[in-house]
This record gives C-alpha cells, structure tokens and sequence, in this order.
C-alpha cells in the first residue's frame, strides 16, 4: 500500500512535466515537502530503470537524491553505478558521485569523481575510460573532463593521457572519437615511421563527409629527409544507380634526395577516376529506351611509378606496377542485339614518354546474339569490330574485324552423342595512317584477309551413379580444316614473316594478329568426380591437338589439368603443358593448399619455357615460387609469413613475417616486410629492395583501423 502510494504521489507530480513516473519503496515517511523512503528505491522513468538503498524527494524543487548501490540502466545501452545521485526529472538533469557507466554495445566503460547528465549529454570530470576489464585494464585514458552525446554516441576528452598498462603513451589536450560507425568529419588514425633513407615520415588523414551522398579523405604526408606531399580520395553517389570515386595525388622531392637517387622526376603526381552506371542512356538524355546500357570508366595518369610508391608507407597495401591501363567502356544491350564503345589507353611507367604506345581509341563492336531456327538445329550469330590503333608518333591503323559463325548441329543414340558442324566466316581489314617513326623502312600498305574454317566435332558426356561418390566423363572430339583463304596488302607482304614465332616482338609486326589456321584435330577428356553432398572432389582434363598441315610439328602442346580436394583441409592443383617437338614441358604450375588445426599454408611453384633465345630483356625461363603461411593458436595468437622467390632469376622479391595479438578490447601488431619496388631514375628503369617494420596497435573502442594501416612503420636502409 505504501508503495502504491508514493508511486501516486510521485507520478502526480511528474505529470505537471508531462512525464510519466513510477517509483517503489519498501517504506516511506513525508514531512512538509520532503518525502523519504528506505528499504531499496526503484525508479521507472521513460527508458530508464534506477535501484537505489534510500531516497529523499523535495516537492517543491523536485530535486530527488539517492543514496547507495546505485544502479542506472537506459535500455540496453549503458549502466551508471555510484554512492549518489540527484535527479531533477523537470529540467532532466541528473549527478551522479562518483559515476561508472558502462556501454554496452561497444563495451566502453567511464569512472569519474563525479558525472551529471541531461537529456542527451554526459558531462564528466576527472575521470578514466577503457575497453578493457576494469580491474587492471591493459589500456586506460585519463582525462580531466569529458563530454558524451548518447544519441550521436561522439565523444570529447580534454588533456586525455593514454596509458599501456602504467607507461603514458602519449598525452593530448583534446581527442574526440565516436563509438559507433556513423559517417562523420574528424580525424582518422596517423600512421609514423622511420625511414633510414627517407627520414621521419607522419601522415595525418582528415576525414571530412558533411552529406550522406559523398566523402573526402585528406592524406597529408611528410618525409623529413626526401619531402612532402598530399594524396586524396572523394567517394561519390551522384543516383541511384550510379556511384565513383576520384583519387589524386601530389609530392615534391627535396633537392638533396632528388639529385643522390638520380630520380628522372623531382616531383611526382597523378589522378585516378572510377565510375559506374547502369543506366546511363536513359538516365542522362531522358530517355526511355527498353533493355539495358552501362558505362564502366576506370582512368589513370601519372607522370612516374613513384606517385604509386608514395600513396602510402605500408607495401602491403599496395602494389606497383609499371604498367597502368585507363579505360572507358560504354554499352546498350537489348535481347537480340549488343553495341559497344571502349577506348583503352596504355602507359608505361618505365619509360619517360609514351608517345610510340600504341593506344585504341577508340573500339567500335555491334553484336547480334546467338540465334537459331529448325528446332535448335541450326545456330548462327554475328559480330563486327572496328578498333582505331593510334598514338602520337609512328604510324596508326584502323583495323575491323567480321566475324561470323554458323553451327549445324544434332544428337544421336538418344542423345548419348552430340554431332556438330560449324563454318566460321572471318575478315580483316586494315588501313594505315601515319609515317613511321622513327623511319624503319616499313612501309604498310592497305589491305584484307578474308578465310573460313569448317569444323566437325563429336562429343558425349557420360554420368554415373555410386553409393558415396557421383562420376561423370566427357568426351570431345573435333577436327578443324582451313577453307578459302584471300589477302592483299600488309597480310600478304608479312605473312610468312610475322607467322614465325622469333619475329612475334618485331616492330614490323605490331600490327600483325593474324594466327595461321591449321587443319587439326583437338582432343578433349574432361571428367568430374562429387560427393553425395554435390561437392567437387575431383577435376580433370586432357587436351591434345594433333596437327596435319604443319611442316614441322605433328602434335600440339598436351595439356593436364587437375584440380584435387583431396580432403577437407588439403587440396592439390596441377596444370602442365610438354612440347613434343622440343621434348621438354613449356609450363608447369604446382599448387598445394591446406587449412586445418588453425594452420593455413598456400605454396606454389611456375616454370616456363618460353623456346625463344634469351636477350637482354627477355628471359627465356620462368621459375617462380610463392608462398604463404598463417597459423591461428588461439583466439588471441596468430602468425604469419609470406615468401616470393625468382628462382631463375636468384632473387628475392618479397618477403614477410609477423604476428597479432588480439584481445576484447586491444590487437598489438608486429610484422617485418621486404619488397622490390620499381623506380624511374636518369639513367632508365631501376628499383629498389625496401625493408620495413611494422606496428600496428588497435585499441578498441576507440581506435578502428579500418584500412589495416600501421600505426608505426620503420623502414630499414635501402638495397638500389
């Protein structure tokens, strides 16, 4: 009855705030204005539930303090415990002394002398938080004041200490962080290393995303004893069916470092563009065309391959290459017929102009899709392709291509074997623009190549049934003999010339892509073999071509093909290719995969045999190893290494080892890197062998590395 009472009482009184308010109490006792209970106190006041040992409520401030063990919860979200509180439920306010609160999302906990909150706001003073444990937590912030909104859950501490157990990191005057992964302004994680050849390097990203349709990142970056730069990326949704992002960069060499390293460049810079509609015919001109158009641009440009070495100072992140490929594809498809537009542009980092590359620019296709009449007998399709093969110096083409396939096909035995007879009708037409440059004294002349090839195939595919395992096999024959064939012009006069394998790389041949026809038979067995659970155990495939019109060779290359799960956790890949006429193997690839006990391994091995001389640009052998080995311990422990091997050419091109700790509230990375990395200096194409030392720290909640960048990175001398 008692509680009833002060339940009434209390709500009456509240109702004047428009607030709702239960409160229960073992006993009570009122004198005047002041109304006192004992006995545990519970509170019921919106989303929030406070426990109390006593309380004392003043009817005429409203002001309600509580005494004792208290516990405060809103919702799910957070826990505040303490001696004291007092609470005002008309102007919202509440104090708490002292003030623990506990998130329980993100499982960030705050202690402090002494916490008073409003409606949204957490306002605290000297105090401490942490992800950790409370008792001996392994990482800790004091700070002398701090605020928290709870609706937006961003957080702002001033003259924050962060401490590793009792060894102050680093001190702040002010730090600001969110605990939850809302899009919003502010800082990202800097990364610092060492470098004995580079200097103190520091990068401080801004992250600046003010709309929910874009954001900017703002990577500045300095190098104490090579330079500085800023590198930036702007993400975009312009529709709904339409999103980019825009990446540029710039960084200036100082001129001590520019002039030992011998750099070709002493600045570096470059841009980045990607984007992609999936309607942006109709979106764009307003109209409202049935089926389907796209466009696809992927745009690059720099003046030197070390805008890409500066991006970041973490190799594992990135990868140079020499050469970059911008691209711009268009298309409109609809049931029966396809158009398309690309343009490609090639540049080559090597080399300080690209003005002998050859670009396409752009590349016409029409396409009409496969079509059949007389119950399926009958397949035929379409397909026409004029590329414009241009550059700045030296001579250009404009090259189409016909193509056009007609298939006659049936089954017999009762579909047990399928029979199949296809006559390809090709053309190729060129037209040269341009002189030569410089002068080689080839001189293109206009021309065609038209031919057709008839081929019949035989193929059957059988499946059987067994209590564990399903198997099927497949069986292809096919024999394909060259028809008509006409040329004139640049196909007639290079011919015979470009046809031979050790003249493929000659100039003459640029614009040669014609392969001989041959009348041959290929040869195909495939056969698959799955569990009764529909998993594939095993893949296999041999393919032999046999030839009849080649004056040297008979057979053509034998191919072996065999993917193997042999278990679970263990898996075996092999492809091999062995050369008849040379008696030896042209490739062979290795692959060994297992995962299991928390061990990961991946190793693999390519030999190649290209059969050309070797130059001093060209190798004739291939022999690459890779490797990668992670082992997982236990939920905190893991490690991991990383080896790539040139065996032929007896060098190391990249190497890693390292491991991570992880814990609820902290990871603590160490990892040491090494990698060959190509440079541009005066002298032509070089590189240099970078080593690295990596360390990454995560502190969570506050810290998310999201990029997986490094916190510190030391980089060892340089190998040139």
């Amino acid at each position: 009855m008692l509680k009833l009472l002060l339940s009434l009482l209390l709500l009456s009184l509240a109702l004047i705030a428009g607030d709702k308010v239960e409160i229960y109490a073992s006993s009570i006792d009122s004198k005047g204005d002041i109304v006192t209970s004992s006995g545990g106190v519970t509170l019921v006041y919106k989303e929030y539930i406070l426990h109390a040992d006593r309380s004392v409520y003043n009817r005429k401030t409203g002001d309600m303090e509580l005494f004792g063990n208290i516990r405060l919860n809103q919702g799910k979200s957070y826990k505040a415990l303490g001696k004291y509180a007092k609470l005002n439920l008309a102007k919202k306010e509440r104090l708490f002394q002292p003030f623990f609160m506990s998130d329980n999302e993100s499982q960030l906990w705050m202690s402090a002398a002494e916490g008073s909150t409003t409606d949204k706001d957490i306002f605290i003073k000297s105090g401490v938080l942490s992800g950790c444990n409370p008792i001996d937590p392994i990482w800790k912030m004091e700070f002398s004041s701090l605020d928290y909104d709870a609706k937006t859950k961003w957080t702002n501490a001033y003259n924050a200490r962060l401490y590793i157990g009792d060894i102050l990191l680093f001190y702040t005057p002010y730090i600001g962080y969110s605990l939850d992964h809302t899009r919003r302004t502010g800082l990202l994680i800097p990364s610092v290393g060492y470098s004995v050849n580079e200097g103190v390097y520091f990068e401080q990203p801004l992250y600046i995303a003010e709309q929910n349709w874009w954001d900017l990142q703002i990577k500045p970056q300095l190098r104490s004893s090579r330079g500085y730069g800023v590198y930036q990326t702007f993400r975009f949704v312009d529709s709904k069916i339409s999103h980019g992002e825009i990446r540029a960069g710039y960084f200036k060499e100082n001129e001590k470092y520019f002039r030992e390293n011998k750099l070709q460049n002493s600045s570096h810079y470059g841009f980045e563009v990607d984007y992609d509609n999936s309607d942006f015919i109709n979106q764009w001109f307003g109209t409202a065309l049935e089926g389907q158009s796209g466009l696809y641009a992927e745009i690059k440009h720099m003046n030197d391959v070390d805008y890409i070495n500066l991006a970041t100072n973490n190799i594992q992140n990135s990868t140079t290459a020499t050469q970059i490929l911008s691209r711009i594809n268009m298309f409109y498809n609809k049931e029966k017929h396809y158009l398309g537009a690309y343009l490609k542009y090639y540049q080559d980092l090597a080399v300080a102009s690209n003005a002998q590359t050859l670009q396409k620019l752009p590349t016409l296709q029409y396409h009409y899709y496969l079509n059949t009449f007389l119950k399926d007998h009958f397949l035929y399709n379409f397909d026409i392709k004029a590329n414009n093969i241009t550059r700045t110096l030296g001579k250009k083409a404009l090259q189409t291509d016909m193509n056009l396939p007609l298939t006659l096909q049936t089954s017999l035995f009762d579909e047990y074997i399928t029979v199949a007879y296809d006559a390809n009708i090709y053309m190729q037409t060129s037209q040269f623009l341009g002189e030569e440059y410089p002068s080689s004294g080839n001189e293109y002349k206009n021309g065609y190549l038209f031919r057709n090839t008839h081929t019949l195939s035989a193929a059957s595919q059988l499946i059987r049934k067994y209590d564990e395992y399903s198997h099927v096999v497949g069986l292809r024959v096919s024999y394909n003999r060259a028809g008509v064939e006409s040329k004139s012009g640049f196909y007639e006069d290079n011919a015979e010339f470009c046809a031979d394998p050790e003249n493929v790389r000659n100039p003459r041949c640029e614009f040669y892509n014609i392969t001989p026809v041959q009348d041959e038979m290929q040869l195909d067995f495939t056969q698959y073999l799955y569990d009764n659970k529909a998993r594939e155990v095993i893949y296999h495939r041999l393919a032999q071509k046999i030839f009849y019109s080649h004056a040297v060779e008979k057979y053509g290359e034998l191919e072996n093909e065999l993917d193997y799960k042999i278990t679970s956790f263990l898996s075996y890949y092999n492809n091999m290719l062995y050369n008849y006429t040379q008696k030896r193997f042209s490739k062979i690839f290795n692959e060994v995969g297992y995962h299991d006990y928390g061990v990961n391994v991946r190793l693999s091995h390519l030999y190649k045999d290209s059969f050309i001389e070797a130059t001093d640009t060209l190798a004739r052998y291939t022999s690459y190893l890779t490797s990668t080995i992670g082992y997982t311990y236990d939920t905190h422990y893991s490690f991991n290494a990383l080896y790539n091997y040139d065996i032929e050419a007896k060098e190391k091109k990249s190497m890693e080892v390292g491991f991570l700790y992880k814990q609820r509230c902290w990871d603590f990375g160490l990892k040491y890197s090494e990698n060959r990395r190509p440079i541009l200096t005066t002298e032509g194409d070089s590189f240099v062998d970078d080593r690295y030392i990596y360390l990454s720290l995560v502190l969570r909640p506050i810290m998310q590395a999201s990029d997986g960048s490094s916190l510190l990175t030391w980089q060892l001398p340089q190998k040139k």
